[in-house]
């Protein structure tokens, strides 16, 4: 190196070592630390910030079946100095970009004379601020922001940094300073847009947290207008469009925060009943071409729910079909086929089941939209008596939710409660009058069904190149496949949708239970209604899968004695009466209960049956001025005149002030039983005691009295489900407060 290399470097290096000084406000010092600032401690540390965000706005999910907050930043609770915070949830990008901020300070700051010299400070302290804003470390972001107001007024930041300071003091709950400093910051005429729209979408979220909600709508409306830049900002400029409808000229940029303020516009239109204005809401984010997807999908969705006559909802069917065929819309057609089912409910169209169908198959992952379909085509199928369908829809819910204790979960569990014994019994009239079908063939019929059915159960396995069922039960490996025709067919052996949930859940709530009455109670307490041989037909419908090849497997195990066949069709009369009493009682489903009512009268039921369904019918049809009311009064009166279901016909109220049946009296028989720990025997005449008492005040108590029984034998499951049918048949009874009361109880104690 020659000396005038050396003299160069010398000269270098000196003018690197004088402008490295902050002490001194010279124009290389000035530019050294203002340009080491911006592209190398702060470039790294807004990059770390902007990754950060990325992260905290993957992580966090907006519900839209509500309405959604102003700032998408889920806030649990305030981060104080000193004290444990929740910023190791936020990510770690947010620290380093604070590291980054506080070093640029430390390292480069020039403040000679009490001013500033390094035109990046000021960036350096918002980055600060809003790095701890986003870890919702508020009050040490908000001293940052402060610090910069206090020191640094003619920076170029100074406006961004006033809006994120009004901010900060919202989510310190200090709405009312945050608001004064936000319209004194609107006063100035020389606003860039950006700075417009930000400020009146912060004095939004002030007015939404103090729940003034025309005010938080007029500053949402302030912040999706473009404005003059050059004149009044206050003076928006609107368009019309060809039907005279005033809308905004939405701004091309923030386009994020401007289709959030849209789409909360709209929900709150709607939520005030202005769905003309909602509607324009919306439509302003479908024509915003730059609306994030998210926002612009919704809007049509949400726009299809504002219908009100059927051309509405006919074109909103259009708009959603239309959406449907566009391949990037694909992660929203679970919401987009629920509202077509929705709208398709409304109208009673039938298509409606195939639209909540289409929405589960489109729905990637358990979340609320889910629980919303499944419910809505339980709903479907428990408005259509579809109960055995309905239950199954429900149990998906409650299987995924992530949130037990809401009030609608609740409900619903209560609601699905409801169903367990019209699901049990009418699975056991299906299989009852399927193996009673299968029983009275030919033997040459029996042969030539099993045959056909064999090689349909081996062209299917072959087809599917696996077991399709192991037979868990003996009609459940009759099962020919789940094609929806054949699980729809209305004898049981086809209807497989209906036999697969029924024993399924069945054995998952409550194990390898007998099929008898009373089927709640454990095994060393069961009461064998009227000979029922549960244990024989469990026999029967068990099936070994290894032979589930051989013709003369399945004809061996067709029951013949004449016993069991007894057996099967007084489980099956019991099945027939009891889903009467139910559809009837608890559902109000009288055209259901009449038909199983009068199905078994037509099987030739013994008198423990034949008589209450015979008083059931004649009481829905008195109800509906049917004339075979009187048919049936007249049989019940004339042929068995000594029955309490007689005299109740004839004189309700001589029953009931008989001295030695009053309910006051035979309630009290009843609770000494259960005193003396007489179960069985309290069952059995709560049991009749209900029925005879229809409609009168102590059944409530009998109801109670009950569950308190069931729970007393067959454990703590069972008596929750019979609590629940008290609390939700008798809710405004003592006796259903004091169920719901029991409820919470074993609940906490669990």
């Amino acid at each position: 190196m020659n000396n005038t290399h050396k003299i160069f470097v010398s000269i270098i290096v000196m003018l690197i070592i004088v402008g490295c000084s902050t002490k001194k406000d010279a124009f290389l010092n000035r530019n050294f630390h203002a340009v080491n600032t911006k592209y190398n401690i702060l470039f790294n540390g807004h990059e770390a910030l902007r990754i950060g965000l990325e992260q905290l706005n993957a992580n966090y999910e907006d519900n839209f079946w509500e309405r959604l907050p102003i700032e998408p930043l889920k806030v649990d609770k305030l981060a104080m100095p000193g004290l444990a915070s929740d910023i190791d949830s936020s990510p770690k990008e947010f620290e380093r970009a604070e590291e980054k901020a506080v070093k640029a300070i430390q390292k480069h700051s020039m403040l000679i004379a009490r001013q500033e010299r390094n035109k990046q400070i000021d960036d350096a302290y918002l980055l600060l601020g809003k790095s701890r804003y986003y870890s919702k470390r508020f009050v040490p972001a908000l001293e940052a922001f402060t610090y910069v107001i206090n020191n640094y007024p003619r920076a170029n930041l100074i406006n961004e940094t006033k809006i994120w300071h009004a901010k900060t003091q919202i989510r310190l709950r200090n709405e009312e300073q945050a608001i004064i400093n936000l319209k004194r910051l609107l006063k100035d005429d020389s606003l860039k847009q950006k700075i417009f729209e930000d400020a009146h979408t912060a004095l939004a979220m002030a007015y939404m947290s103090l729940d003034s909600l025309d005010n938080a709508l007029y500053h949402l409306n302030k912040g999706v207008l473009i404005t003059n830049k050059n004149k009044v900002i206050a003076k928006a400029m609107i368009t019309k469009n060809k039907k005279n409808v005033i809308k905004p000229v939405l701004s091309t940029k923030n386009e994020e925060q401007i289709a959030r303020n849209l789409y909360i516009i709209g929900q709150i239109y709607k939520e005030k009943g202005l769905i003309d204005s909602s509607n324009i809401a919306f439509t302003n984010i479908i024509k915003f071409n730059k609306a994030p997807r998210k926002y612009s999908v919704r809007a049509q969705i949400e726009k299809a729910k504002n219908f009100i006559s059927k051309e509405d909802a006919s074109s909103a069917i259009a708009a959603l079909q239309k959406i449907t065929k566009n391949s990037y819309n694909k992660p929203y057609l679970d919401e987009i086929y629920y509202q077509l089912g929705v709208i398709e409910n409304a109208n009673n169209s039938e298509e409606a089941i195939w639209y909540f169908k289409k929405s589960l198959e489109a729905s990637a992952m358990p979340n609320f939209q889910k629980e919303l379909s499944y419910e809505a085509a339980g709903n479907y199928y428990f408005d259509k008596a579809k109960f055995a369908v309905a239950g199954a829809y429900y149990d998906s819910i409650l299987g995924i939710t992530l949130s037990e204790s809401s009030k609608r979960i609740r409900s619903l569990a209560r609601k699905r409660s409801n169903l367990n014994d019209v699901i049990l019994y009418e699975n056991i009239a299906k299989v009852n009058d399927s193996i009673l079908t299968i029983s009275a063939m030919t033997l040459d019929e029996q042969t030539a069904f099993f045959t056909s059915y064999i090689e349909k159960l081996k062209a299917e396995d072959e087809k599917q190149q696996k077991v399709s069922s192991t037979g868990s039960g003996f009609f459940n490996s009759l099962g020919l496949g789940n094609k929806e025709d054949e699980s729809t067919g209305k004898w049981y052996f086809y209807n497989t949708q209906t036999l697969s949930f029924g024993e399924q859940e069945f054995r998952r709530i409550w194990g390898n239970r007998p099929l008898e009455e009373n089927w709640r109670l454990s095994d060393k307490t069961q009461l064998n209604f009227q000979g029922n041989n549960s244990n024989q037909l469990h026999d029967i419908t068990k099936i070994d899968a290894s032979k589930k090849y051989e013709l003369n497997y399945y004809l061996e195990r067709i029951p013949s004695e004449v016993s069991k066949i007894d057996s099967l069709k007084q489980e099956r009369n019991n099945a027939y009466y009891k889903l009467g009493v139910i559809y009837k009682e608890q559902f109000n489903e009288f055209d259901l209960a009449i038909d199983k009512l009068e199905s078994v009268l037509l099987f030739n039921p013994d008198q423990k049956i034949e008589i209450p369904a015979k008083y059931h019918l004649y009481k829905m049809y008195e109800v509906q001025n049917n004339s075979r009311a009187t048919i049936l009064k007249e049989d019940i009166t004339s042929n068995y005149p000594e029955t309490i279901y007689a005299k109740i016909i004839l004189d309700p109220n001589s029953v009931l002030q008989d001295k030695g049946s009053s309910p006051e009296s035979e309630y009290a028989l009843v609770f000494y039983d259960y005193k003396d720990n007489k179960f069985d025997a309290v069952l059995e005449q709560a049991n009749l005691a209900i029925t005879k008492y229809e409609g009168h005040e102590i059944v409530p108590k009998f109801e109670l009295l009950k569950a308190y029984t069931i729970g007393k034998t067959a454990g703590i499951k069972a008596f929750e489900i019979a609590l629940n049918v008290v609390a939700t048949n008798y809710p405004n009874t003592e006796e259903g407060k004091k169920a719901l009361e029991v409820l919470k109880t074993i609940k906490s104690k669990i």
